[in-house]
């Protein structure tokens, strides 16, 4: 519970302070993510794993601070070093190291270019889902969503997850002005958000894993706690490009 809570007071703290707070913030958990990744994957180098973790770390704070252009291929050097040096698991490796730099290009480009207001209706949508999922899934259960690859996942616990996240974003539509497109979008978000959540524990089933560190103690590793994140944020990333956002204010 200790370190659940610091980690929140961290979040919020740097979310609110925004700029390279925030962007330092961000590069770090991306590099955290990249080594756990790289010890699951190559578990007899932990070397190797520093080394791609600080070099992602590195890769995303020069990428913010460069037009996209340039930004986006900075971001693919970590995923294309490491894809040289892993023996195994190469494949899983390049798309999910990629997954990881931009989606942490994509919380970094919501906050700087859209605000507090809009990064925090970003991690409340995946929050929502993910607290929603998991209570109606346990209260309601029913067939599985995807049990070769999550067992506990159940259609009851996807959908309300839709939900919650749906009714988040009613909520900042009324509150903010935009259009009620934000509600379908949230939605959108909410399903990117499990499809992260699945992704990671696919690595880790095939792995045979139960969590993706230990650094924090009680809650597993940042991939465990971040994996919808990342799916949301890749997805917004991508959305923000057709469809405008914020709905009806982009």
């Amino acid at each position: 519970m200790g370190s659940g809570a610091v980690m929140l007071v961290v979040g919020l703290g740097a979310v609110a302070a925004g700029g390279d707070v925030f962007h330092a913030f961000v590069a770090i958990l991306c590099g955290a993510m990249v080594w756990e990744l790289v010890r699951m994957l190559a578990a007899d180098a932990p070397r190797l794993a520093l080394q791609l973790g600080v070099l992602a770390a590195v890769a995303s704070m020069i990428a913010i601070y460069l037009p996209a252009p340039i930004a986006l291929p900075i971001l693919l050097v970590p995923a294309l070093v490491g894809l040289s040096q892993i023996r195994s698991h190469r494949l899983i490796y390049l798309v999910f190291v990629a997954l990881v730099l931009l989606a942490g290009f994509g919380m970094m480009s919501v906050r700087d270019d859209f605000g507090f207001i809009w990064m925090l209706w970003l991690a409340l949508v995946v929050v929502a889902t993910d607290v929603a999922g998991y209570f109606a899934g346990r209260m309601l259960g029913g067939p599985r969503f995807w049990p070769r690859v999550s067992p506990k996942k159940t259609w009851s616990g996807t959908v309300a997850g839709w939900l919650a996240a749906a009714l988040v974003g009613l909520v900042f539509a009324l509150g903010t002005g935009t259009s009620v497109a934000l509600v379908a979008l949230s939605a959108a978000v909410a399903l990117a958000s499990q499809m992260g959540d699945i992704a990671e524990s696919a690595i880790k089933r095939k792995m045979d894993v139960k969590d993706s560190s230990s650094l924090i103690p009680g809650h597993g590793g940042l991939l465990d706690r971040f994996d919808g994140m990342l799916g949301a944020s890749v997805f917004l990333l991508l959305a923000a490009q057709v469809v405008g956002f914020p709905p009806g204010l982009g």
